[in-house]
């Protein structure tokens, strides 16, 4: 059940003829009062044909008359408006059902407290099967003002309770961090003007693609303003920007003038003081395993960010303490901003569903938690330099990284949970739908060409028994999944260029726990290609060869400690037997 508390209006008349009219789409039937301050005497314009809209607005201002004669000044934002819906799944209720919960509704929000016998005039109006109108008049009988601040999160705790009470759908709790639904005003216009989302959502898309582009917040309005997003710039006498509102163009009120939105009102991590302490970031220290050489591109360097991102969200799962949580807060955000920058940078083939990725992680970066926003400043780094590159992704980097990312989403997903944070636990799983998709995509590819030169039944067989001292636990499954033959390509690949298979599979392991990975060998596969891309120096790879051409007995090969023998980096190669 949701209940959408309206912004305050003026016009008690003008909201009730549309309550009792026939609706946008004449989908308004039998509207009637269902409850009501006092039932008893009130003027029901949907049942008694001599009321009139007019007799109940005046019944429901009466208090609010008193007050502006008493002082002389005229009030304008009296009258509250909540739309309270079911979910269509629910089922009928009735109009003893839908007066029970209005009055829980106004009690909940302060309008009318239960025993108080001087609160606000209101009704709820009954115009569907599936939902009710409450208005009320924002003058208590005693000409004070009710005491509103919070309504809106205590009308949504209530509505979770009378979910329980009445068996309906369960919705999550509330949290005061997301965004502002478009009012039917603005989908309307926008459906009108041919706009595929409403001003605000375009404007809140507009602002997060351009973080990753940008180091501060000058640059920041400068890189929207080319954008063609409209501005309006609050500056101190400094001339720096403390705020800013955000319009998009032709999106005018009745008066044709430009309609501008506060930046916290497009979304609430979206504020200009906010902005600035996550665009601030500071050259963070390099990654202990990373490899700064010809071979790292910026997408591999995102990768070993990741690896940081997958530590800190473990560390804070288990017990990570307020300071814990903030970091990871922090690189939950900023890891948001690695998936809007790739989905930037990604082929056509796959930017759709890295787009909507990063549109439906934009709910899971937001909590009540303060992020310790240096703590991620690899991420973010990481993030701008995949914007500004003139590099595309290599397959195995792209797969690499888009595999990092759904191991990062599961993460923050899990913490999330363990906060219960229940909406943004949502929108990370989610997001991972739309990255497991594109990382399938991403790696298809290069699955087809690395099975197509899969080594000999004699070498993967060697190979499967790594697999089996290596990772024990989880051997049958990856040994069982179809991409095993193109892991098996990449272990006897990283053996030709010096690498340990044994001990490849052991580190590729220990980066993420496989007992959920639906694929484990694919997940090993991208791990090992990133970790083994640059060959080990000549001396391990020459050592391995001259050790291989001593070893011609099965026997004593055998016998001998494990180590890699290559002859060829070609698929065709003699692999060693180890026990």
């Amino acid at each position: 059940m949701i209940a959408a508390i309206k912004r305050p209006g003026s016009k008690t008349r003008g909201l009730l003829a549309y309550l009792y009219g026939p609706g946008r789409a004449d989908e308004h039937l039998d509207p009637h009062i269902v409850a009501g301050f006092a039932m008893l005497g009130m003027p029901d314009p949907g049942r008694d044909e001599n009321a009139t809209l007019t007799q109940l607005a005046r019944h429901l201002d009466g208090p609010v008359r008193l007050r502006n004669n008493e002082f002389g000044k005229k009030i304008t934002d009296h009258v509250w408006h909540c739309p309270v819906r079911a979910a269509p799944e629910d089922r009928h209720l009735s109009d003893a059902e839908w007066g029970e919960i209005a009055q829980r509704i106004v009690q909940a929000a302060g309008i009318a407290p239960a025993g108080d016998d001087l609160a606000c005039r209101w009704i709820a109006v009954r115009h569907a099967d599936d939902h009710i109108h409450i208005l009320a008049t924002t003058v208590r009988e005693d000409g004070r003002r009710p005491k509103l601040h919070a309504s809106g999160l205590r009308v949504g705790d209530e509505c979770r309770e009378i979910e329980k009470d009445y068996g309906l759908r369960r919705l999550k709790k509330g949290d005061l961090t997301g965004t502002r639904r478009p009012p039917q005003a603005e989908m309307h216009k926008a459906e009108r003007l041919g706009w595929e989302q409403p001003a605000q959502q375009w404007l809140e898309a507009r602002i997060r693609a351009a973080i990753p582009h940008v180091t501060d917040a000058e640059e920041l309005l400068t890189y929207l303003e080319a954008d063609g997003v409209l501005l309006q710039v609050k500056r101190g006498p400094s001339g720096d920007p403390l705020g800013y509102a955000a319009g998009r163009p032709g999106d005018l009120n009745g008066q044709q003038e430009q309609i501008f939105h506060p930046g916290g009102r497009i979304a609430p991590d979206l504020t200009l003081p906010k902005l600035k302490v996550r665009l601030a970031t500071s050259t963070p220290e390099e990654h202990p395993t990373a490899r700064r050489d010809r071979h790292t591109t910026p997408w591999h360097t995102a990768t070993d960010a990741l690896d940081t991102l997958h530590s800190e969200l473990t560390d804070a799962t288990g017990d990570g303490g307020h300071e814990g949580d903030a970091r990871a807060q922090a690189h939950i955000a900023a890891l948001g901003e690695l998936i809007q920058a790739t989905a930037q940078r990604m082929p056509a083939d796959l930017r759709a569903e890295l787009q909507a990725a990063a549109k439906t992680f934009a709910r899971a970066q937001r909590s009540q938690i303060r992020t310790e926003d240096r703590a991620a400043d690899a991420v973010r780094i990481a993030a701008r330099d995949i914007v500004n590159t003139a590099i595309g992704p290599g397959g195995s980097a792209l797969a690499a990284l888009l595999s990092a990312m759904v191991w990062a989403a599961i993460l923050a997903s899990r913490w999330q949970e363990a906060k219960n944070h229940a909406h943004q636990a949502d929108a990370a799983r989610r997001t991972l739908q739309h990255l497991q998709t594109a990382a399938g995509h991403a790696l298809a590819p290069a699955l087809a060409e690395l099975q197509h030169r899969q080594p000999k039944e004699q070498t993967r067989r060697t190979l499967a028994n790594d697999v089996r001292s290596a990772v024990s636990d989880h051997a049958q499954r990856i040994l069982a999944d179809p991409a095993w033959p193109a892991l098996a390509t990449v272990l006897a690949d990283a053996e030709a260029g010096g690498h340990t298979p044994h001990q490849l599979l052991k580190e590729a392991a220990a980066q993420r726990e496989l007992d959920t990975a639906r694929q484990p060998a694919r997940v090993l596969l991208t791990r090992i290609q990133h970790t083994a891309r640059n060959p080990v120096p000549n001396r391990r790879a020459e050592a391995a060869r001259s050790r291989s051409t001593m070893t011609t007995d099965i026997n004593s090969r055998q016998a001998q400690a494990p180590q890699p023998v290559t002859e060829s980096p070609t698929t065709s190669r003699q692999h060693q037997q180890r026990r």
